[in-house]
């Protein structure tokens, strides 16, 4: 129930039933039907035209009957110049909150066929969410634009004011804060108003609903004194270009600025500026609680970017999960290289808000702001491959006071060095990032064919076993070869290890194939050199199902070693690598030599087929009738006969058999070796304890509905006490 409707009721203007169905306009004795839609916005204005705006309860009328008309039509709302309600003063039209720009379009031409009639000299024409007002009484009946007014009259005045917003609220109105569920509806309809059914692409109406967003921000930040209006807001005296002129100037002075946001121009008309400006004017977008216009922009957005162009963000939960998850202060670097709407970023910038308000009891203090804000534009980086969806990620930022500075267009997975000289942004390095907190795209492949780069990846490149690598003659450098394609969470992987200080966290959502598949060992052990696993928190298989995928996945949890580290892990595995093989390799080399020679001697008939040459041979060089060209045509002879015989089924059948013989003793052998491998390893590197963790309710089901629990807040404060004794050198974290 909205403040407006409880202090209506607490001075008995209205009141509600029990279950709310029904309202009771008091003076007016009308009891109407509460629970629709077109009547909780009459309500609102009715209550706003006493409280705000001084008229008395008897000077309105409530579905007034609007005369010369049959059947008998009734206005929603009549105020009257006096009690006597002889002199119709004001119509007011009310539209449900959702109405599309058609009903609202629809319902100023029935308030004006109203206000005509009934002689009225003006008209409100509103939504809730939106509002247009008219001198109907001083012009020609058909006149829609110079007429149209910024504000309706106050009680006792003739004449409305020239604008309605005004810092301070001097003889007009402040700019309110709206609620989350309002706030969604009103980005909502802008955006529709913008699309118009499909008059433009929606993804260029978010691009400019975006834009306006960012007058209007840029709008309340400028310096007023009491009693100045707001740029950001219809005039009375707009005609012609006059509104783009001033949404125009807030827009380059803004882009001044902030030359990265945006670089096209608005492109709207007068028309579509007044109905977006309409609907955005009222609200005070810099006091509107942070987490509120935060859920309202990604509510909003999160349903749009699915529609139009199949992009999932991680659900909030997740996110705030491995937020809490980790030390973040304001001190620190982080990252997320694939940042999306900001959604990581976010939570860590209020994740620092919130320790701003333990260290400083005056939240309106410079040094609050400074602790927060300085960690907002210097410490906070992300990287988004989608121009448009980056450009959102900064208008999330932007709306949240700052944070959007650090956020680049840009392929996460392109060398850093490439990446600083094309953005210009020079804080992409190596080694420069305390933690990293990302959910890269799952599966995507990228192609060598078409992403050079990846050969500067060593998971770019393919798995040799380090006992195949033993058997060849040349260097394992020679046998890098480059795979034909990887998926992106594996590339990933190794690209946020170079961003990484040593001793620096990454927590990153991925698919458990990662973790289980025989196929992925190589990146298990690579993960094993360069990294210690912190944690691992399996998420429920409908995690990401509300949000249109159904890929199983945890949450990985690292923390990278230095290089020191990494070397002496793989020297200590390539020493047990060469010791097991000069003492076992000597078997496994025997036994594929031994393979190469039973291949090479055949099977029974081809040793038949040759021992019979080589007795021919033999009596012909023992009866002295041998030559040259008869050896030759005997040999010719035999081999072809071997050919004919190699092409039998009985040939083929042998061969198998020999070659499936062999390659099991082979890979017994193999097998052996490696499990030697595999124990010599495990007792020589050092073994440290792994949070382990299983999230089954992690707060909404599969269709996205809230549940009651939320495991992962207790998973979260376990999971930053054991990283808080892993910080503190401690060996034993679960103690």
């Amino acid at each position: 129930m909205s403040k407006l409707i409880e202090l209506g009721i607490e001075k008995g203007l209205i009141a509600l039933d029990a279950d709310q169905k029904n309202i009771l306009y008091t003076t007016q004795g009308k009891r109407l039907r509460y629970s629709d839609p077109e009547e909780k916005v009459r309500a609102a204005a009715y209550l706003s035209l006493v409280l705000d705006y001084g008229y008395l309860p008897e000077q309105i009328g409530i579905e007034f009957t609007v005369p010369h008309r049959v059947p008998n039509i009734y206005a929603d709302i009549v105020v009257f110049a006096d009690k006597t309600k002889k002199a119709p003063l004001i119509v007011v039209e009310c539209k449900r909150e959702e109405a599309s720009e058609g009903e609202l379009e629809q319902g100023i031409e029935q308030g004006f066929g109203y206000a005509n009639s009934l002689k009225a000299k003006f008209l409100w024409m509103t939504s809730g969410l939106r509002s247009d007002y008219f001198n109907s009484g001083d012009f020609p009946a058909m006149e829609r634009v110079v007429n149209r007014l910024a504000d309706l009259p106050r009680a006792g005045e003739t004449h409305a004011s020239a604008y309605k917003y005004v810092k301070g609220g001097v003889d007009g109105f402040e700019l309110k804060t709206v609620e989350e569920a309002e706030l969604t509806r009103i980005f909502k309809q802008a955006h529709d108003a913008l699309w118009a059914g499909g008059k433009r692409n929606p993804a260029e109406a978010f691009d400019e609903l975006d834009k306006l967003i960012f007058c209007k921000i840029w709008d309340e930040r400028v310096k007023r004194k009491k009693g100045e209006p707001y740029d950001f807001q219809v005039f009375s005296s707009d005609y012609g270009d006059a509104l783009k002129k001033r949404v125009q100037k807030l827009y380059e002075n803004g882009r001044d600025k902030d030359p990265e946001v945006f670089r096209e121009d608005i492109r709207l008309s007068n028309a579509e500026l007044q109905t977006v400006v309409g609907y955005l004017a009222a609200t005070n977008l810099h006091a509107t609680d942070l987490d509120s216009k935060g859920r309202a922009f990604e509510t909003f957005m999160t349903g749009f970017f699915r529609g139009e162009f199949g992009q999932y963000f991680t659900p909030r939960n997740i996110v705030k999960f491995i937020v809490d998850a980790l030390p973040i202060d304001n001190e620190q670097r982080v990252l997320d290289t694939s940042c999306g709407s900001g959604g990581f970023l976010l939570h860590a910038l209020d994740k620092v808000r919130r320790q701003a308000d333990e260290y400083h009891d005056d939240k309106e203090s410079k040094e609050h702001w400074r602790h927060w804000h300085d960690f907002a534009e210097n410490n906070l980086y992300g990287i988004e491959i989608s121009e448009g969806i980056a450009r959102t990620a900064k208008m999330n930022m932007i709306l949240h006071d700052d944070g959007h500075t650090n956020v680049i267009a840009f392929d996460g997975l392109e060398p850093i060095e490439r990446m600083r000289e094309k953005t210009k942004n020079q804080g992409f390095k190596p080694d420069r990032f305390n933690f990293i907190i990302t959910n890269p795209p799952f599966g995507s492949k990228i192609k060598f064919a078409e992403k050079r780069y990846m050969e500067d990846y060593t998971l770019g490149c393919r798995d040799v076993n380090w006992i195949d690598l033993k058997l060849w003659t040349a260097s394992p450098q020679d046998q890098q070869i480059v795979r034909d394609q990887q998926t992106t969470e594996v590339l990933f992987l190794e690209q946020c290890h170079r961003f990484l200080k040593p001793g620096g966290y990454l927590a990153m959502v991925i698919p458990d194939s990662i973790l289980t598949n025989s196929s992925m060992q190589y990146v298990r052990d690579w993960i094993e050199e360069h990294w210690r696993i912190v944690a691992v928190v399996s998420l429920p298989q409908f995690a990401f199902a509300a949000n249109g995928a159904g890929v199983k996945s945890s949450v990985l949890f690292l923390k990278k070693f230095d290089a020191a580290t990494t070397t002496a892990i793989q020297k200590l595995k390539q020493q047990a690598q060469d010791a097991l093989f000069d003492q076992d390799g000597k078997a496994l080399n025997a036994l594929i030599a031994e393979k190469k020679t039973a291949v090479k001697r055949g099977d029974a008939e081809i040793q038949r087929i040759e021992n019979e040459l080589v007795a021919k041979l033999e009596a012909l060089e023992a009866q002295g009738t041998l030559n040259a060209a008869v050896k030759k045509e005997l040999k010719t002879q035999a081999k072809v006969e071997i050919d004919a015989h190699k092409k039998t089924d009985a040939y083929a059948e042998w061969q198998k058999a020999l070659s499936d013989d062999f390659n099991e003793r082979i890979a017994n052998l193999k097998e052996a070796l490696q499990d030697d491998f595999l124990a010599e390893i495990k007792a020589k590197l050092d073994d440290y304890p792994i949070f382990m963790a299983i999230a089954e309710d992690i707060g909404y089901d599969a269709t996205g509905r809230l549940t009651a629990k939320n495991e992962l807040i207790t998973v979260a404060a376990e999971l930053a006490r054991f990283i808080g004794h892993i910080e503190a050198g401690d060996k034993r974290p679960f103690a």
